[in-house]
């Protein structure tokens, strides 16, 4: 069959669900969307209806990549590739023409009759699928995808991938992938005590406070990529952020300490930097890419990888440079960069369809 002139990335995740569009060979558009999939699948369904009813009627080529079978919804991983697959192969089979393949890593590409044999292949691929991408383009380099949950660290080398670890298990091990991310990490997981008034605190173990406060605080976090309510559901404002941050330490915000919330929200990003920078070193002391290699920012936390190029004397480029060459339109070229993982599996779909 002739390739559609359409294609569509989809990246699934736990939280979001992200989706590039290709036309033509030219990235057209790029769209996330909220999808708590641990809340149950209809979320899932809902979202990706949103999606399907923007595209033409043409034959599309869907390429999908995923991570939300990581979600406990789902007794295991395989489960979770299952319903997943299921889902999507229920709403896009109603298009009759369109064609379905997932991810599956150095497997290449699968149709859904083959996904559940194909499932560990397919599980938590999105991160092979940009440093695939990324490899293609520029050989050399080591990929920090900072993303709202998570972060992945890859290095790169002769133009493929030098991953060790496999699943999330075995990258955990590695320093490949890192549990931290600029909007959804709950600010317990980064410290139990804090420095506020030239004393150390100790720090509340309560869901009252996450890493999109300290970037709000800070200035440099895109409101449109924080899609969930606040920890306390209150106003996602500098005043109500500074508020969050002071409760972990047990305190309120006063014209008193007022001053110091933003010097408490520059040390929490530090924390958070020391955390991704110690997996970095750990990569790095593998020896696979050398000195020269740059650093590849993704997701919608990489404005942090070019201070981490800096402190490694490393040069900096954007996996937007790569992924998306041609395209002139910088807010497009943003959300490709945000939601890299859907765009770098449409590009390789379309080089393998």
């Amino acid at each position: 069959m002739h390739r559609p002139a359409t294609l569509v990335g989809w990246d699934i995740g736990g939280a979001h669900l992200k989706a590039a569009r290709i036309d033509n060979g030219r990235l057209r558009a790029v769209v996330e969307k909220p999808c708590p999939l641990w809340q149950g699948m209809d979320h899932l369904a809902r979202a990706c209806d949103e999606i399907l009813a923007t595209l033409p009627e043409e034959p599309v080529l869907h390429a999908v990549t995923m991570t939300g079978e990581m979600a406990d919804l789902f007794p295991d991983r395989r489960s979770g590739v299952e319903h997943i697959v299921a889902c999507l192969a229920e709403r896009i089979g109603a298009r009759r023409r369109d064609i379905l393949h997932f991810y599956a890593g150095k497997d290449g590409f699968v149709d859904v009759a083959a996904s559940l044999q194909a499932a560990a292949a397919i599980a938590s691929a999105n991160w092979l699928a940009t440093t695939a991408c990324c490899a293609a383009s520029a050989g050399e380099g080591i990929l920090i995808d900072i993303g709202s949950t998570t972060t992945d660290i890859i290095p790169f080398a002769s133009g493929q991938p030098c991953s060790l670890g496999r699943d999330d298990a075995e990258r955990l091990q590695s320093g490949e992938l890192v549990y931290v991310g600029v909007v959804r990490t709950p600010l317990m997981a980064l410290a139990s005590r804090a420095p506020l008034a030239g004393a150390w605190r100790g720090t509340m173990n309560e869901h009252f406070a996450t890493s999109a406060d300290v970037f709000r605080l800070l200035g440099v976090l895109d409101e449109g990529t924080d899609l969930y309510p606040a920890a306390d559901s209150g106003p996602k404002s500098a005043e109500g952020s500074a508020r969050r941050l002071l409760r972990m330490l047990g305190a309120d915000l006063t014209p008193a300490n007022g001053d110091g919330v933003t010097s408490l929200a520059r040390w929490y990003r530090e924390r958070l930097l020391q955390k991704i920078g110690t997996a970095l070193a750990q990569v790095i002391s593998r020896g696979q890419v050398t000195a020269q290699a740059p650093l590849v920012g993704a997701g919608i936390g990489r404005f942090l990888v070019p201070d981490l190029a800096t402190r490694w004397q490393r040069s900096y480029r954007d996996c937007a440079e790569l992924l998306c060459p041609g395209t002139d339109d910088p807010a497009l070229r943003a959300w490709a960069g945000h939601c890299a993982p859907a765009v770098a599996v449409a590009r390789l779909a379309s080089l393998t369809a």
